[in-house]
């Protein structure tokens, strides 16, 4: 790897370990590869060999700049399950450059109307593997996410290992993707 690919972070932050989702301090004047920058967090690895998370809000400590905010949300917009969808495309695995739906994580979505007006959903997802600590992470950002949608009130991710989750479940456009 070429000396100009490492990035010095500009000042102290705190990432998430990955795989095994703890949290830690990044110290100003680490040095950091990105090697993941999709879905609003952008993956490091330091020169001491550990991956990591960066949060959006940090990209300018690992000198990302002029990151995009999200795009606003119209409240008086009618539900569309498939905005749901779309925002489910936007929550990426931190080690695999593919978003959770493509990846075959995500095993159910269920949009059930609530008694006051809006919409609960019910999401059944998965890790790559049972022992990932990722599953925190990542069902916050599905949480996140999701109740952006307009008119989704309640947001309920069950994280599942039943089925087992294998290569078979992603799509083929993922599998593409990392040369399978």
């Amino acid at each position: 790897m070429s000396e100009s690919s490492w990035v010095v972070v500009k000042r102290d932050i705190e990432v998430i370990t990955v795989p095994y989702g703890a949290t830690m301090p990044l110290s100003s004047g680490s040095l950091v590869h990105v090697t993941q920058a999709i879905g609003g967090s952008y993956t490091v690895t330091t020169d001491m060999g550990l991956m990591c998370r960066v949060d959006a809000k940090d990209a300018d400590a690992i000198g990302i700049m002029n990151v995009a905010p999200e795009a606003p949300v119209d409240p008086n917009a009618p539900y569309d399950e498939k905005k749901v969808w779309e925002q489910l495309r936007t929550v990426y695995d931190p080690e695999i450059p593919v978003n959770i739906v493509d990846l075959g994580l995500i095993y159910e979505m269920k949009s059930l109307p609530l008694p006051d007006g809006g919409q609960k959903l019910q999401i059944k997802m998965t890790m790559t593997a049972p022992g990932c600590g990722m599953g925190d992470v990542l069902k916050a950002d599905v949480e996140r996410k999701t109740s952006a949608v307009p008119g989704v009130k309640q947001v309920q991710v069950d994280i599942v290992f039943e089925p087992q989750w294998s290569l078979d479940k992603m799509s083929e456009a993922a599998r593409l993707q990392v040369g399978l």
